[in-house]
């Protein structure tokens, strides 16, 4: 179900209403009907590709089980991951890996062609995936207790408000809170859910969606515009692909507050960071904790020499890039953040010694550095990637700067300047200054409505997806 859409304002308020009808005694019963949602939304899109969430749930619960009572426990462990892993490289990297054979068939003159899949990549596979995959690991180095309750495992797995785009939940994390009685209604817990559904939404159709509309103009014909131009798209799409992604990982932790449930915070003012070792503290929290906990550990993290700890980050951050997608683009971002995160590492700058005015400068530094990176996370290859970056430092282009309209102008900058507002606030003042969360109902209520007035006014509507939905 897309967040930013009709059906999810209607379908959304039913679903609060059947879940809650269910007393709360009946705790199997509630969970029976979140995972009959979970999968029933998870039909919508394709309805074939649920096998594929069935198949990883039940291989992962099976080997979790045979993993406790095997002597043969890392045999166990080894063939869940292949299993487990095998859709998501067949769906997602098949093609990536067809066509670079077939280029280096072509470069040494073979006349072979290797044929290519043309199906869609299940949704949220890559989610699903690692979640499912980060217990069974857990389990292996019993950190976890193996979950017996297939029903409750099924739910950790498929719960509908994370499956598409993360967060990625830890076991440890989610599945207590499935299995123990929850009240009929904790008010607290629902209204601090519904202001993160509603900052959420204006993060994604005030800002996101807006600022979209820059950014798919300019970027795809980088050549027909200036090298500001570019520079300030470049500038929106780091804006875009924030209030996009943190707006969906709002609206999911929403959702799950409302039905009594929390899920991982994902998200912490990662323009704010002092270094890319930092940003990478504040962006993806699930993603970044899963790859420290299940590829940067086990590699030997920094109990070891220095080159081996950089090569251990630097593989961690290749890894990251690759999950991201199956083009080289993403591989080249990734080892931008690796490579950035070594230097800062060698020079002892991943954390700010310094006072305001050099705390400033890092700032700025890693802001500039991410939103270099996210150019070759943004273009389609690495020829557009390379060739925006020329045009950015094209000086002998004449300085000019693409505008899309009064109006849409207007709104997007406006929707950059309340989302700058907050999170501003929110790092230097502390939460409990926000309007959302004033003492007096007066000031409550009308940011509420403000807020909403702002959607109605200047969002998007065009139920368009999530950038991460595609990974």
């Amino acid at each position: 179900m897309i967040y930013n859409s009709f059906n999810f304002i209607v379908v959304f308020p039913l679903l609060f209403l059947l879940y809650y009808a269910i007393p709360a005694t009946y705790e199997r019963a509630r969970n029976a009907f979140l995972l009959l949602v979970s999968y029933l939304l998870y039909l919508q899109w394709e309805p074939v590709y649920a096998l594929v969430l069935l198949g990883v749930t039940i291989v992962t619960f099976a080997t979790a089980i045979f993993i406790e009572y095997a002597t043969r426990r890392k045999l166990y462990l080894t063939l869940g991951v292949i299993v487990s892993l095998s859709p998501l490289i067949f769906f997602k990297y098949s093609n990536f890996i067809n066509d670079n054979i077939n280029a280096l068939f072509s470069t040494l003159g073979l006349n072979f062609h290797l044929p290519g899949l043309n199906w869609a990549i299940p949704v949220g596979i890559s989610f699903f995936t690692f979640q499912a995959l980060g217990y069974l690991w857990d389990v292996y180095y019993k950190r976890q207790q193996v979950e017996r309750d297939f029903l409750t495992y099924a739910l950790f797995v498929s719960f509908f408000p994370s499956i598409i785009s993360g967060p990625i939940n830890k076991a440890s994390l989610l599945i207590p809170q499935l299995k123990n009685i929850r009240p009929y209604f904790d008010y607290t817990k629902a209204v601090a859910g519904l202001k993160a559904i509603l900052w959420g939404m204006f993060m994604k159709v005030v800002v996101a969606d807006r600022v979209a509309i820059y950014v798919d103009t300019v970027l795809p014909n980088y050549e027909n515009y200036t090298g500001i131009t570019c520079f300030v798209a470049s500038l929106m799409y780091t804006i875009q692909i924030y209030a996009d992604f943190a707006g969906y990982s709002l609206m999911a932790i929403g959702v799950g507050r409302v039905l009594g449930i929390e899920l991982t915070q994902n998200f912490r003012r990662p323009y704010f960071a002092v270094s890319v070792t930092d940003f990478w503290r504040r962006w993806h929290i699930s993603l970044s904790t899963w790859l420290k906990d299940y590829i940067y550990i086990p590699l030997g993290g920094s109990r070891c020499s220095k080159a081996r700890n950089y090569v251990n980050i630097f593989i961690t951050f290749l890894v990251s890039g690759i999950w991201h997608g199956a083009n080289w683009t993403f591989v080249v971002w990734g080892a931008l953040h690796g490579v950035s995160q070594i230097i800062e590492k060698a020079l002892g700058q991943q954390a700010c010694h310094y006072r305001w005015f050099g705390k400033s400068v890092k700032i700025i530094i890693t802001f500039l550095i991410v939103n270099f990176a996210w150019i070759f996370f943004r273009m389609p290859s690495l020829n557009d990637a390379c060739g925006v970056v020329a045009r950015i430092f094209d000086l002998s282009i004449p300085f000019s700067v693409f505008s899309p309209g009064g109006t849409a102008t207007l709104y997007m900058v406006l929707g950059i300047i309340m989302l700058a507002v907050k999170e501003i606030v929110e790092e230097f003042g502390g939460g409990a200054r926000m309007p959302f969360n004033n003492r007096r109902a007066a000031v409550r209520w009308g940011s509420y409505a403000f807020v909403m007035v702002m959607i109605l006014l200047c969002g998007v509507f065009s139920s368009d997806q999530f950038i991460y939905a595609n990974f």
